[in-house]
């Protein structure tokens, strides 16, 4: 806790001390003993803890503890028993001087919750203190014609106690010529005086010597005395008399020096020399006294001398005598005194103990952080003290005991908005005009794991090419928390599943600290497209909040799949031909391939290598792959080729297959004969129904102006091919825009994928591998060319291509426009 204070001038240091605490319950409570000075060590006091409703077995757990402001030695708590005892020696003249009342003001804490009670044990006065005069012996000269009744004052005694201890009585010891009188003033001043009963007679007897005892009230009584010697002096009829015995001033304590207090006037009725008079202070004027007041001999003026403080002195009693200047001077008498009156030149005074601090952001209203206690050394309203407290700020100060505040919570905290707070306390007094001192208490407010770690977005979305190499850092994750130290350190992890028949650990790991994910194997993009899981963040708070995020790892193709030529005769056989029934582009084989990869990786093209300089009277479609002539065909022509078709895709670098056929040509009369021994390339097991991959050209169009991206859905077509009738039932429509004509091939090969005709560039290429239902096995691959004219509200789908020996049934099938719009 920072602690400073500023006020206005001649202010005073606090006093700071540190109580660590837990909690606070609202409320506070009041007990009241009583123990007698000078009480001995141990001495039985109250029994605290039962008066203040606490179990024994309580106190040490809950960290029972006593505390005092001024004297937090004097006394004690036995925590075994609960008893409030003496601890060391208590004076009360010490502690509190000659004040009335004299008490102790404890305060008493427990934790767990917390709980202050204010106790207040007053101490009683004994009488310890006998009266006490300030000098051993008085010295009077009393001129021998001085008349029966005459009065001369001698100085009283003090006693440091109160009450009955400190009410005095005197006497003189029992003589024929001098009684006493006693007489009882304001402010709990007494004047004495010696009365003379008989006349003195100098020549009989020239000193007198009286024992002056002063008895309090005390039970046993104390007694002080004092040896009063009289010298008798001769001569002189009349002394001086003053206008009156006492006098009586009032004076502001903070009056300047020099400021007249009084004018004294004594009367002689002597004449001449014996008139004249001189003022002194008596003999039985102190020096603290004689430190504050002047006077001037001649003229009798009484005037302040140096500084007044009513907080040290209240009252000044001056003897002064007034003496004639006769041989024998014979003096008179009188007594002032001064009362000093209270002015505010004293600013409060305040003391603060931290309780709780630092609290935590989920302390409960009403929960005490500081206790505080002021105190002004005035009197009256100018020692009567209020607190306040700087606006705007979450707490409140509630009155307690006197002059005791607690500085409370009064609304809730919230350390991530507010993390520190300065509470100014400003204590003033009813002066006029007033004075002020004010307190600043900076309160740290403590986190509370109450924030879950967050990430910026709920999901995002990583592409990674496949074949990475094992540990491969493929994206970083990072949570902010908005709490502090633990509370805000986050830790990652994956949130564990199976992909497949794996787990995903085997597939990716998140570091606990950077959140850095890794790829611990190379990703296959042919088996495993996107890789969809979530990362979770958690705090170091207790209990801990964590929050997910969910990454879709998209993996991306690389050419790393060659062609794979499809047989038999797809992937190369012998050719016989007729040379005379062979025409200009007629069909004599079809190569067929395809490619595991995606998108422009599984897009293949065909070439018909050069044999020689020799021209071949063949060519390859260059996306159908169909081996074709490009002129008749005659006698003249080599009885024997070799046909090398190169089967290359669009990767980079573009990987290749070939495949090749001989072509045998025969006489008119001979049947030609296609041989199904295959010379490159093999192809697995097939069945009618078959994956499909689809390659769907996207088509951007204009509408009206407005450039619209066409949205593209897709739906796998269920193929049924019977051995006999081999229909056909397309799936749902796909909605594009109008105005684009694409070619679309389909291949009955598991898992492949091939796009055939003249393919969109590479840019609007999208690839789809739609899974059909497996079918009654055959033999036969079916190829054909499905033509799709699109329009805004219809599209058109015709089938064209069939090889010779592909079904009628599908052939002649006729299919209707579909209508997109209510589709």
């Amino acid at each position: 806790m920072l602690y400073s204070q500023r006020g206005s001038p001649g202010s005073r240091r606090l006093l700071i001390s540190f109580v660590l605490l837990a909690a606070w319950e609202a409320g506070s409570s009041q007990l009241h003993y009583s123990v007698p000075e000078e009480a001995k060590h141990g001495t039985f006091v109250g029994r605290i803890a039962q008066d203040l409703g606490l179990e024994l077995a309580e106190l040490v757990p809950r960290l029972f503890r006593v505390a005092s402001k001024d004297r937090g030695d004097l006394l004690e708590v036995n925590l075994q028993n609960g008893i409030l005892f003496v601890n060391s020696r208590i004076d009360r003249e010490a502690l509190c001087g000659r004040s009335a009342e004299c008490s102790i003001y404890l305060e008493v804490i427990v934790d767990r919750p917390l709980q202050v009670f204010h106790v207040e044990v007053e101490v009683r006065d004994i009488n310890d203190n006998p009266p006490r005069f300030s000098r051993p012996e008085q010295r009077l000269s009393i001129l021998e014609s001085r008349m029966p009744d005459s009065r001369f004052p001698v100085e009283g005694a003090s006693d440091m106690d109160v009450g009955s201890n400190a009410a005095l009585s005197y006497k003189v010891n029992p003589n024929e010529y001098f009684d006493l009188d006693v007489k009882g003033k304001e402010e709990e001043t007494t004047v004495l005086q010696l009365i003379l009963k008989k006349p003195l007679d100098r020549e009989e007897t020239q000193e007198h010597r009286l024992l002056l005892i002063a008895i309090d009230g005390g039970k046993p009584e104390l007694t002080g005395t004092v040896q009063l010697l009289i010298d008798v002096l001769d001569a002189n009829d009349n002394a001086p008399e003053f206008d009156e015995s006492v006098y009586n001033v009032r004076l502001l304590e903070n009056t300047p020096s020099d400021t007249l207090v009084i004018k004294l006037n004594a009367t002689d009725a002597d004449e001449g020399i014996n008139k004249e008079i001189l003022y002194f202070f008596s003999n039985l004027v102190l020096d603290d006294v004689k430190s504050k007041f002047t006077i001037e001999s001649t003229s009798g003026e009484i005037k302040v001398k140096g500084a007044l403080d009513y907080e040290d002195r209240k009252l000044y009693e001056i003897n002064v005598d007034a003496v004639d200047r006769s041989t024998f001077p014979l003096a008179g008498h009188c007594k002032v005194i001064v009362k000093l009156v209270d002015v505010n030149d004293n600013v409060p005074d305040m003391a603060i103990t931290s309780l709780f601090l630092p609290i935590k952001e989920d302390a409960q209203l009403g929960t005490v952080i500081a206790l505080i206690s002021v105190s002004d050394r005035d009197s009256g309203a100018n020692g009567q003290v209020t607190c306040s407290l700087s606006p705007h700020v979450p707490f409140k100060l509630v009155p307690n005991f006197k002059n005791y505040y607690s500085l409370v919570l009064d609304s809730a905290l919230d350390r991530e908005t507010t993390a520190d707070y300065k509470a100014v306390v400003t204590a003033r007094d009813g002066g006029s005009p007033s004075l002020w001192a004010t307190a600043s208490v900076s309160v740290e407010v403590a986190d509370v794991n109450d924030n879950a770690p967050a990430f910026p977005q709920p999901e995002y979305t990583v592409f990674v090419k496949e074949n990475n190499p094992p540990g491969a850092h493929i994206f970083t994750v990072s949570a902010m928390d908005a709490d502090a130290q633990e509370n805000a350190l986050v830790s990652y992890s994956l949130v564990e599943r199976r992909v497949g028949e794996r787990l995903l650990s085997s597939f990716v790991s998140v570091h606990a600290e950077s959140g850095k994910v890794f790829a611990l194997q190379p990703l296959d993009h042919e088996e495993l497209e996107l890789l969809q899981f979530q990362v979770s963040a958690r705090d170091a708070g207790v209990p801990a909040l964590g929050s997910n995020v969910t990454l879709q790892v998209f993996v991306l193709d690389e050419n790393d799949n060659a062609p794979a030529l499809l047989g038999p005769q797809g992937g190369g056989g012998t050719i016989e031909l007729s040379s005379r029934s062979v025409s200009l582009g007629h069909v004599v084989a079809k190569v067929r391939a395809v490619d595991a990869d995606s998108g422009y990786n599984a897009w293949l093209s065909y070439e018909l290598q050069s044999a020689g300089a020799v021209r071949s009277p063949f060519r390859v479609g260059l996306y159908t792959g169909e081996i074709s002539t490009t002129r008749v065909l005659d006698e003249s022509d080599t009885p024997r080729q070799r046909l090398l078709v190169l089967v290359k895709d669009h990767g980079e670098p573009a990987l290749t297959a070939t495949a090749t056929f001989l072509v045998s040509l025969v006489e008119n009369s001979q049947t030609p004969k296609v041989s199904s021994r295959v010379l490159v390339g093999t192809s697995g097991s097939h069945s009618t129904l078959v994956d499909v991959n689809v390659y769907l050209i996207i088509a951007i169009c204009a509408v009206s102006s407005l450039l619209v991206l066409t949205l593209l859905l897709y739906t796998a077509l269920r193929c049924s091919a019977a051995p006999r009738e081999g229909v056909c039932e397309p799936g749902k429509p796909v909605l594009v825009c109008s105005s684009a004509v694409g070619t679309w091939s389909y291949s009955q090969q598991r898992r492949q994928r091939v796009c055939s005709g003249e393919c969109p560039p590479k840019t609007d290429l999208m690839a789809f591998s739609p899974s059909l239902p497996q079918g009654p096995s055959s033999t036969e691959n079916v190829s054909f060319i499905i033509l799709l004219k699109f329009s805004l509200n219809s599209l058109m789908l015709n089938i064209e291509g069939f090889p010779s020996d592909f079904s009628p049934t599908l052939k002649n099938q006729t299919l209707h426009p579909i209508n997109l719009v209510n589709s």
